[in-house]
């Protein structure tokens, strides 16, 4: 299979057309959004969903996100909008925002990854939702890379991953946020985060009030436990370089580093104080910076041949929890505190 990328910020039509007639006939394609870049099919083609997960080489039992682009969208898909749901959707929609609600007949099992739920949401990015409403269907779409490897902020990186696997990638730029979606589910009271990402817990916990928080956002999920959301059962988001965590000062990071002749991925400006190699990612200070940096850094450290890698903690605090949720992920769960 050849693929084809269109770059939409300068073909607009034509990309709007060639996405349209691929996903009319039950084809995958690569799609910018503001998180990251995803693999949309029709969500209502069953035999097109598979194929994402054929090319992603994703496990058939991990939920998929269906992205609409306009409220009224939202309504054949759910068996109810809970009132929550609506104030949400007021209030953030359209945003890198997730919602889980109990799912309506036409969604099948095989989007839902067996479940009764369906996860849901409206992208920010206008090029996203021209997409969707180019194609007159809603979209499932996962992220745009191999199944286990960094999700792609740009349409280079998707290409790398997925070329020969789909016919065709729309190029719209670097994304914006850089990490996945938070997804939280309403399908119980209070509701429940289960992946942290560009709506915080904060900004919702303000409109909403109690939020719990899943065990499974700072932890590795359960042996034998389903995973309800994307992100949280299998290790995700990793390099080929092994990555550990290192909760410390930075001095005490750089002298590990250094002594283990190992690579830093580290904040912006620390990489001058290393005599080892290094990749940055983002201000220390600064939860959405990191957010933006993350995966393309996780790539990087690949494109230098790194081995051995230590990575600097990131706060857990606003779009910190995001950056350290994907962090924990992509360095298999290892984490050394000193």
């Amino acid at each position: 299979m050849k693929t084809v990328v269109i770059d939409i910020t300068t073909e607009y039509d034509r990309a709007l057309t060639e996405a349209k007639r691929l996903i009319n006939q039950g084809e995958v394609v690569g799609i910018p959004t503001e998180t990251v870049y995803g693999l949309a099919a029709n969500a209502f083609c069953e035999d097109a969903v598979k194929k994402i997960f054929v090319a992603k080489g994703r496990p058939s039992d991990n939920p998929l996100i269906v992205h609409i682009a306009k409220l009224e969208d939202l309504e054949p898909l759910v068996a109810e909008i809970p009132e929550k749901v609506k104030i949400m959707a007021e209030k953030f929609w359209p945003a890198a925002l997730t919602m889980i609600m109990k799912k309506s007949d036409k969604v099948s099992d095989v989007v839902s990854g067996n479940l009764d739920t369906v996860a849901v949401r409206m992208p920010k990015s206008d090029y996203a939702r021209a997409i969707i409403e180019a194609c007159g269907c809603p979209l499932a779409a996962p992220s745009a890379n191999l199944s286990g490897s960094p999700s792609p902020t740009n349409a280079k990186y998707v290409f790398n991953d997925m070329n020969g696997r789909i016919p065709l990638i729309i190029d719209g730029g670097n994304c914006q946020i850089g990490v996945e979606s938070t997804v939280i589910s309403f399908a119980e009271d209070p509701p429940r985060l289960l992946r942290p990402g560009g709506v915080t817990l904060e900004e919702m916990t303000a409109v909403i009030g109690e939020i719990v928080v899943d065990d499974a956002v700072l932890n590795k999920l359960e042996e034998g436990a389903v995973a309800s959301s994307p992100g949280m059962k299998y290790k995700h988001y990793a390099p080929t370089a092994d990555i550990t965590i290192i909760k410390s000062n930075f001095d005490t990071f750089k002298s590990i580093c250094e002594n283990e002749n190992a690579t830093a991925l580290c904040f912006d400006g620390e990489n001058e104080n290393l005599s080892c190699s290094s990749v940055t990612y983002g201000d220390k200070d600064d939860g959405y910076s990191q957010s933006a940096r993350l995966f393309d850094a996780l790539r990087e450290l690949d494109e230098k041949g790194a081995t051995k890698v230590y990575a600097r903690c990131p706060e857990t605090k606003g779009m910190g929890l995001a950056v350290y949720n994907r962090l924990i992920r992509a360095a298999g769960f290892k984490i050394k505190v000193m």
